[in-house]
C-alpha cells in the first residue's frame, strides 16, 4: 500500500521555471511528479541539487510537450526514457516511468509503463523510491519516508536482487549510509553486500570511480568504511585498502575536506608502485592523477622536523595546498595534532602563504647583455636558488647582477 505524507512548500517548487516544466508535461492531464533526490532531500531539509521529474508520457510525447510550450528538449537517454529539459538555463531530467525487463549486473533493458509502483520497485533504495506531486504530496510505496526519519539505509525488496540486477547499488548502498544512515547498518543490506562484493569487479571504472569520491566526502565516512573492510567489500574493487586508522587520525587533521587526499590516507601502507595503478584503473582526470601521485611519491618529504629552507623552497615550488596535505597525512601516519607549538607555527605558515614570482626572466639577461643559451638557462637556475635561498627578497637588478657574476 502506497502511503501518502504532505511535504512543506518548497522553494525549487515554486520557481517559474519548475512550474513551466510540470505545466507543459501535464497539459493533458498526466500525473506527473518529482522522483528521487529532490523528494529525499527536500524531506531532511538538504539543499536541492537536481530536479528529476517521471511522467507516464513516451519520451516522443515529453519531446513535443516541452517543445509546444517552447522549452528546449535534449534526448539524452531516449532508449532509457530520459529527456533532459532545459527552461532559462534550468535543467531538468524527465523519464518515463519504466520497469526493468533484463539486466546483467551493469546494464538494464527497460520497458515503458504507466504504473507508478512499478516504477518505483526497479529503485535501489526505500529512500529513493519516493515521488512528490507539485502541491507537495509524497507518494511512498515502500517506506521510504519512515525509513529516512530513522535514518534506514534499506533496499527496495529483496537486496540481492537489487544488487544483481545493477552492482553498482552495491557501493551507493554504503554511500548513502555515510550520508544518510545512522549508527546501524541494515544487516539483511550488509549481508547482501558481502555476498555480492565480486560483481564490483564487473563495473565501469568511471562508476566505481564516481561513487567512491562521493562516499568519501561525506563528513564521517569512517563507520562506513570499517564495515566494508570487515565484510571484505574492497577486494572486489580496491584491494589496496587494508587499513583505516591513517585515514581517521588524518580526518581530524585536515583543513579541508578533499576526497582524493582522503583516498590516498585510506591507502596508506600499500607499496606505491599499486597506488600508482590506481588513477589509470579508476579513470582518473588529467588533474585528479597528477595531484594523487604528488601526494604518493612526494617531490619534498614534508613533515614537522623539514628544514626551514626545505620547507619554503617547497611552499613556492609546489604551493600551500600540496604542502598541507603531506604535512597531515605526515602528521596523521606519525600520531601527532596541532597542540605543539611547531605544529601550530608550520599551520600558520601554510594558512598565511601567499604565492611569490622569480623576478628574473632570460629576456632581462639578455637586455644585460648575456647571450641566450644553455648558459644562460644554468644561470637562470642558479639565480633562482639563490633567490629562494634568501628567502625571496633579492630584487631583480639583485638577481641580474648576481647572474652576470656567477
Amino acid at each position: 500500500m502506497t502511503e501518502i505524507y504532505q511535504l512543506d512548500s518548497q522553494p525549487w517548487m515554486e520557481e517559474v521555471e519548475t512550474r513551466r516544466v510540470i505545466d507543459a508535461l501535464s497539459k493533458q492531464g498526466q500525473d506527473v511528479r518529482f522522483v528521487g533526490g529532490c523528494v529525499r532531500d527536500a524531506l531532511v531539509g538538504r539543499e536541492i541539487k537536481d530536479i528529476d521529474i517521471a511522467t507516464p508520457d513516451f519520451p516522443e510525447k515529453v519531446i513535443e510537450l516541452l517543445e509546444n510550450a517552447g522549452i528546449k528538449a535534449i534526448p539524452t537517454g531516449l532508449d532509457h526514457g530520459t529527456i533532459t529539459a532545459v527552461c532559462n538555463h534550468k535543467v531538468f531530467e524527465i523519464t518515463t516511468l519504466r520497469l526493468d525487463v533484463e539486466t546483467d549486473g551493469r546494464h538494464a533493458t527497460v520497458a515503458f509503463t504507466d504504473n507508478w509502483v512499478e516504477d518505483a520497485a526497479r529503485r535501489d533504495l526505500t529512500m529513493n523510491a519516493l515521488s512528490a506531486s507539485l502541491d507537495g504530496k509524497i507518494y511512498d510505496p515502500f517506506g521510504g519516508v519512515q525509513d529516512l526519519r530513522d535514518k534506514h539505509i534499506r533496499f527496495v525488496g529483496d537486496a540481492v536482487t537489487r544488487i544483481e540486477e545493477d552492482a553498482l547499488r552495491l557501493l551507493r548502498f554504503f554511500r548513502f549510509q555515510a550520508w544518510y544512515g545512522g549508527s546501524e547498518i541494515d544487516p539483511i543490506g550488509l549481508e547482501a553486500t558481502r555476498q555480492k562484493a565480486q560483481m564490483l569487479g564487473d563495473l565501469s571504472a568511471e562508476r566505481i570511480h564516481s561513487e567512491l569520491m562521493r562516499l568519501l566526502a561525506a563528513p564521517d565516512p569512517i563507520p562506513v568504511l570499517k564495515a566494508m573492510l570487515e565484510n571484505e567489500i574492497f577486494p572486489g574493487f580496491l584491494p589496496e585498502v587494508t587499513r583505516i586508522d591513517i585515514l581517521n587520525a588524518f580526518i581530524q587533521l585536515e583543513g579541508r575536506c578533499d576526497p582524493l587526499v582522503r583516498l590516498v590516507a585510506l591507502l596508506d601502507g600499500a607499496p606505491v608502485p599499486e597506488k600508482a595503478s590506481i588513477p589509470d584503473r579508476l579513470r582518473f582526470s588529467t588533474a585528479e592523477k597528477q595531484h594523487f601521485l604528488s601526494l604518493i611519491n612526494p617531490d619534498y618529504d614534508i613533515n614537522l622536523s623539514t628544514e626551514e629552507p626545505i620547507f619554503r623552497e617547497a611552499l613556492y615550488r609546489v604551493g600551500s595546498g600540496l604542502v598541507s596535505d603531506l604535512l597531515r597525512l605526515q602528521m596523521a601516519r606519525e600520531g601527532q595534532n596541532f597542540e605543539s607549538k611547531q605544529a601550530l607555527d608550520l599551520s600558520k605558515r601554510v594558512e598565511e602563504w601567499r604565492p611569490v614570482f622569480f623576478p628574473l626572466q632570460g629576456r632581462d639577461l639578455i637586455k644585460a647583455g648575456l647571450k641566450p643559451g644553455p648558459q644562460m638557462g644554468r644561470r637562470l637556475k642558479a639565480t633562482e636558488e639563490w633567490w629562494i635561498e634568501r628567502a625571496f627578497t633579492p630584487s631583480q637588478q639583485e638577481c641580474i647582477t648576481f647572474a652576470l657574476e656567477n
